[in-house]
């Protein structure tokens, strides 16, 4: 057992796996679907920051990386990547529960803006396809703005989906028309 694994065991959390290269770092965390992910590397190759940017976006969770390099564009590559924290130096087990817990809420911060965003998105999305769905209402049913919007209201209501739907709906089968 190694010191990683000691710490690990001693701060009362289990090992699920390890992996004694980084090779397959995706493989690993799709079969073995740890709720965190710790690479010990001295230095994080291309590759292995590639993985970990996989992982990031396919499946999400906390990634505590510590290494030997300290040299910044390495750090700036890593934290685009989605390291939650890139501890250099190593690790001391008194230090590992703490950064732990920091990766942790650093990733669940992450996790919040993101959703933020994607909302966000899709809000201007849907802003815009019911100002384009009105405009085709007032245009081809001859009614004014507060109309076509009702219009649009009540078909959303009635199919029981949110208003940008029904807009995107009627849009695409204007463009068949």
């Amino acid at each position: 057992m190694n010191l990683l694994d000691a710490a690990l065991t001693a701060a009362g959390h289990d090992v699920v796996g390890q992996l004694m290269d980084s090779g397959d770092i995706l493989g690993a965390v799709e079969s073995l679907q740890p709720d965190i992910v710790l690479v010990d590397v001295d230095s994080p190759s291309r590759d292995t920051l590639e993985s970990l940017g996989q992982i990031s976006r396919d499946r999400p969770r906390p990634i505590v990386l510590f290494a030997q390099n300290s040299d910044s564009e390495t750090i700036r590559r890593a934290m685009r990547a989605g390291v939650s924290a890139y501890v250099v130096d190593g690790m001391t087990p008194n230090r590992l529960q703490p950064v732990i817990e920091v990766a942790i809420a650093r990733f669940q911060e992450f996790q919040g803006m993101r959703r933020e965003l994607e909302n966000a998105k899709l809000k201007l999305a849907d802003r815009r396809d019911v100002e384009k769905a009105k405009g085709l209402l007032m245009k081809r049913r001859g009614v004014d703005e507060n109309a076509a919007y009702e219009l649009l209201r009540k078909m959303a209501m009635d199919r029981n989906i949110r208003l940008g739907e029904v807009a995107r709906s009627l849009l695409a089968a204007a463009e068949l028309l």
